[in-house]
């Protein structure tokens, strides 16, 4: 398959580990404060890294602290700065973890977040296949430049995250994201804020009504459900987790690994299948970039050997 084509957000992940969220007026102390860089974009990007997978990685990065941090850290991993702004500010995200493991999140959003057309020209869309898109950029002003620039490309099968913000963007935005027959990569809570339905099997099917495209639904400790057009759905189970260390970056390493694999031609089912296994292993760091020793290795039903 051609290479992907991965558009969107790094930041400075801020990350403050606390026994629970803070009450108004209360004073309290986090256990420990660790920074890393982070970004549903730039963690899907980093899952294709890590499997191999041949794709292209468009994130703006900007200047200020933020931005001079993820500016040194990519090049230090040696992953090429697409797009630098220096004169505009970078954001950062401030990443609350709860003693349970749980997150919640407070971005402050700059020129990561934003998309130009012309930042493509100098990438033709017909070498790419599979291309990611995220919410948290089609919510900003800018957004629809993105839209915009995946309408007049059809060539591109596009894989939309709309993220737990996805109710939120504006309703002509929404519609024209789903008239690109994407492929959804959703949580349960997500499903059902933009289906309607609290089924999560009757909110696949409603979302699938209105793609025409598979809908991939995430379900924590139960697994992932598989609607495929044409197909009935199936749900691929989960992997026991022995410590929830976070959940931060679970879902973006979960739809980063399989885009890998359809990028390298596996069958999805054995693609949400290692998915399962990486993002299993991703809740049990600190942080949502694996390090490539705790990368699980392919089954040999996963590889179709």
């Amino acid at each position: 398959m051609k290479p992907a084509l991965i558009i969107g957000s790094t930041c400075l992940d801020v990350i403050l580990h606390i026994d629970h969220l803070p009450k108004t007026e209360e004073n309290i102390r986090p256990t420990s404060q660790t920074m890393a860089l982070g970004g549903c974009a730039y963690n899907v990007s980093h899952m294709m890294r890590l499997l191999h997978a041949p794709h292209t990685f468009i994130s703006p990065v900007g200047g200020g602290t933020y931005g001079d941090y993820v500016a040194k850290q990519m090049r230090l991993q040696g992953i090429p700065v697409s797009v630098h702004i220096p004169e505009e500010e970078n954001g950062c995200c401030y990443c609350l973890v709860e003693a349970s493991g749980e997150r919640t999140f407070m971005s402050y959003h700059g020129v990561e977040y934003t998309f130009q057309k012309s930042w493509m020209e100098p990438y033709q869309a017909d070498s790419y296949g599979l291309t990611y898109v995220c919410g948290l950029e089609i919510e900003e002003s800018t957004g629809i430049n993105l839209i915009e620039y995946l309408e007049s490309h059809p060539q591109l099968s596009v894989c939309y995250a709309p993220g737990p913000r996805g109710v939120l963007i504006e309703p002509d935005k929404t519609n024209r994201m789903m008239a690109l027959h994407p492929m959804l990569h959703v949580n349960e809570g997500e499903a059902a804020a933009l289906s309607g339905c609290s089924d999560y099997q009757e909110a696949a099917a409603a979302l699938q009504a209105v793609t025409n495209n598979t809908v991939i639904l995430t379900l924590g400790s139960k697994g992932a459900y598989c609607l495929e057009p044409g197909k009935e759905g199936y749900l691929v189970p989960s992997v026991p987790v022995t410590e929830v260390k976070d959940t931060i970056g679970a879902g973006d390493a979960h739809i980063g690994t399989i885009l890998a694999c359809l990028t390298n031609d596996m069958p999805l089912a054995d693609a949400v299948a290692y998915a399962n296994r990486v993002s299993a292993a991703v809740v049990g760091i600190t942080g949502s970039s694996l390090p490539p020793e705790l990368l699980p290795p392919l089954l040999k039903k996963e590889t179709q050997e």
